[in-house]
């Protein structure tokens, strides 16, 4: 699927527990929940049409921004967004001590 980055918008749905991704009727998510001053980042799904065009990153990046901005602290449950801090270390302050 050719895919136009300037359409990849990210938005956080409260209601549903979940950063997303919507393109062609396809749906990214990063899944959350938040837990006092703590945001779990459990799960990021990218649908198959969707992969390869940095998604997930944007995903990832979008939660850590929005953490920063709301002042909670992170605990990446999910694999990708451990590897993405890994990545990423000017992310690491917002983890959860312990996480």
């Amino acid at each position: 699927m050719e895919i136009d980055d300037k359409d990849l918008v990210v938005r956080d749905n409260p209601a549903r527990e979940r950063y997303e991704v919507s393109y062609g009727g396809q749906t990214a998510e990063l899944a959350y929940r938040v837990d006092g001053g703590r945001i779990v980042l459990i799960h990021t799904g990218v649908p198959a049409a969707l992969e390869g065009h940095g998604i997930a990153g944007r995903l990832a990046k979008f939660a850590l921004d929005d953490a920063r901005a709301r002042g909670l602290r992170v605990v990446p449950q999910c694999p990708y967004v451990r590897a993405y801090l890994e990545k990423h270390p000017e992310y690491a302050d917002l983890v959860a001590s312990g996480a």
